[in-house]
């Protein structure tokens, strides 16, 4: 296990972060064009802000600031993943496809409340 974080590229949390957008932009090419205003670009800009976040918050080089903005992150993934439960119980996606990207980002969150709790303790 790497122990040294030198960049926020270096965070787990980032990588599955990143994996879980890129995921997303692949299910969504298969909605209807008529979403591509709607779900569609809803889904890629919360699963892209994840990650963002996670890295902007990194970058700030304070405690205090990088818990903000995991916060945010965890707001973006609670975002994405009600558009994700929202397009499968319309069927705009397939429920297991639904399902795969729920539980990417059901550990993400994990991941990010960790993260939060660690970091906490350190202020």
């Amino acid at each position: 296990m790497q122990s040294t974080i030198n960049s926020y590229k270096d965070l787990v949390v980032w990588r599955a972060a990143v994996e879980l957008a890129v995921n997303c932009y692949s299910v969504t090419k298969a909605l209807p064009a008529s979403e591509v205003y709607g779900m569609t670009s809803q889904i890629r800009r919360s699963a892209t802000s994840i990650a963002a976040n996670i890295a902007e918050g990194h970058g700030r080089e304070n405690t205090g600031s990088f818990v903000q903005f995991l916060r945010i992150a965890q707001g973006s993934l609670k975002e994405l993943e009600t558009h994700l439960i929202l397009c499968g119980r319309v069927g705009l996606m397939r429920e297991a496809e639904a399902r795969t990207l729920l539980d990417q980002a059901d550990e993400i969150g994990r991941m990010v409340r960790s993260m939060i709790r660690s970091l906490q303790q350190k202020l």
